[in-house]
């Protein structure tokens, strides 16, 4: 029931929140707690759901997708509906970024764009990017050089946890990393 829950908050807190008839903060994407247990409960599905299984989605999430704060919920990053704004930050200089074999050419002539989503999704650690990565195809963790990438007009955001957002990412910032049982490539080509 648990991952079943996280998807329908994902859906109404990242993706439709319209379609329940709920509001979201246009500056950081909240809205009330309550709010989200009532649009949660008036699914026949979910009448018998209680805050306390919302809160314990929002402490057992592998990703660490929502953050509960003064009686107001909200999705930390993730969001496909009106765009919410964060403050720009001072990244490390290595982030990094999950994705599939089968998108590196493309990445490797054009950078990281966000493609359906508001911004590009970065991490501080491999593990937050192996998780977004292994669900798409052939794990890549790609090495993204943060400091060149500012240097070169990417703007960078902290969403919380670990995880950094950015509009786009140039090509020539983003390098195929290997774990240390693999080898490290410095060459951008995984060789």
């Amino acid at each position: 029931m648990e991952t079943s829950l996280s998807k329908m908050m994902t859906k109404l807190l990242r993706h439709a929140p319209e379609e329940f008839g709920v509001v979201l903060d246009p500056e950081d994407g909240s809205c009330p707690l309550t709010t989200l247990l009532d649009a949660i409960q008036a699914q026949p599905k979910w009448a018998g759901i209680q805050q306390e299984d919302i809160e314990q989605v929002v402490r057992n999430s592998d990703k660490q997708r929502f953050e509960i704060e003064d009686g107001r919920i909200k999705a930390r990053y993730g969001h496909s509906h009106d765009k919410v704004r964060y403050t720009p930050g001072e990244p490390p200089a290595i982030l990094y970024h999950g994705t599939n074999k089968k998108a590196l050419p493309s990445i490797r002539r054009e950078g990281l764009s966000p493609m359906s989503r508001q911004y590009v999704h970065l991490s501080e650690g491999t593990h937050f990017a192996t998780l977004a990565g292994s669900r798409r195809g052939e794990l890549v963790i790609l090495q993204v050089d943060a400091f060149r990438a500012k240097q070169a007009g990417a703007t960078f955001y902290y969403a919380g946890n670990e995880v950094w957002l950015a509009d786009q990412v140039p090509p020539e910032c983003c390098l195929v990393w290997k774990s240390q049982e693999q080898g490290h490539s410095k060459d951008g080509q995984g060789n």
